[in-house]
């Protein structure tokens, strides 16, 4: 994760893009990827949806917007200092005590 974030921080220095990378900018980017990851899936079925890694074409665009979704998720957190594997492990711990399994 640090070796992506770290070369995520390199493509953007290189190219003078870190005024751009405000975390205001980051969230809307993210938004507008994850919309568009969205947008792969929106008229399908359940059962199509669950089928969609089959198509080649349709299968390289949901790995492309992953993709881009996962950079400005990164990049977002390097901007602000927030550490994503240990905010998910947290985040699971409080979602265990709110929603415990059943006995």
């Amino acid at each position: 994760m640090a070796r992506l974030q770290r070369r995520l921080a390199e493509f953007a220095a290189a190219r003078d893009w870190q005024p751009y990378h405000t975390p205001k900018n980051l969230v809307a980017a993210l938004s507008v990827e994850a919309s568009e990851l969205v947008e792969i899936f929106q008229w399908l079925t359940p059962e199509e949806s669950m089928r969609v890694m089959a198509d080649p074409d349709t299968a390289h665009r949901v790995r492309d917007e992953v993709a881009d979704v996962l950079a400005y998720l990164l990049q977002l957190c390097d901007v602000l200092g927030v550490d994503p594997l240990a905010a998910l492990d947290a985040k699971i711990d409080r979602n265990e005590r709110r929603f415990p399994a059943p006995e």
